[in-house]
């Protein structure tokens, strides 16, 4: 079996999921992403036409995940770091959104 190299931002984005610490700008002890969050990250997999608003929610969503879209940082862990965000984005939306609760 072939062994993934893992980086700083999986693991980072591992431990904050494992052990339950909150970065800058993450909630203590609730749900990580807002109600309007929720919507609009729900609409954004719906495939309906987005909003500007929409997808200004998924990056603040992607930020309390920990990952900085900075233009001015030549950050060499992209897209891992963005794939890392996003996985943990997935987790809270699976989680904490009960529109994607399976009924």
């Amino acid at each position: 079996m072939e062994k993934r190299p893992t980086n700083r931002s999986t693991l980072a984005a591992l431990a904050l999921l494992l052990a339950g610490c909150a970065a800058p700008g993450m909630p203590q002890g609730g749900p990580y992403l807002s109600p309007t969050e929720c919507r609009d990250l729900a609409a954004l997999r719906s495939n309906a036409p987005v909003t500007m608003a929409q997808h200004q929610s998924e990056l603040a969503a992607l930020r309390k995940a920990g990952y900085d879209p900075s233009p001015w940082n030549d950050d060499p862990y992209y897209p891992d770091d963005l794939q890392a965000a996003q996985r943990l984005v997935d987790y809270w939306f699976n989680t904490e959104c009960p529109q994607s609760s399976p009924g």
